[in-house]
């Protein structure tokens, strides 16, 4: 009886951090959205295609594959030079966007990496970003 009470106390516990893994990454989602049409939008437009030969596109992107690393390094440095974007050459700057908070970048990227036909649900975290930042 008692091994019963460890499993049904165990299985209850994987299925609400499930649960709560699933909507920290909704939630994240969300303010990402606003992160996005406050400092992305600009320059990447409302519906992430951004501007074609000027500004690459985070819609159905394949960039928006690369590391969570590599990703949340754009964000904090900036990046100049030739990227390619879907098979097509980009070369505009991407400005340093250091000033936005530690959750502004989680956020963001998980709008990013889960919308318009981007799908990733590995979130990306605040100490990831911390981590990142030293």
């Amino acid at each position: 009886m008692k091994w019963m009470s460890i499993f049904v106390i165990s299985t209850g516990i994987l299925l609400f951090s499930s649960f709560s893994t699933d909507q920290s990454l909704k939630e994240s989602i969300q303010r990402g959205k606003e992160v996005y049409a406050l400092y992305c939008q600009n320059c990447h437009m409302e519906d992430g295609k951004g501007t074609p030969g000027i500004n690459p596109p985070l819609a159905k992107a394949d960039y928006i594959k690369k590391p969570a690393k590599t990703l949340i390094g754009i964000i904090l440095k900036g990046q100049t030079g030739d990227i390619l974007v879907n098979g097509q050459k980009y070369n505009a700057i991407m400005p340093a966007q250091d000033y936005l908070t530690d959750i502004q970048i989680a956020d963001v990227l998980n709008y990013v990496r889960n919308t318009w036909g981007n799908k990733n649900a590995v979130a990306i975290t605040v100490p990831l970003v911390k981590a990142q930042r030293k």
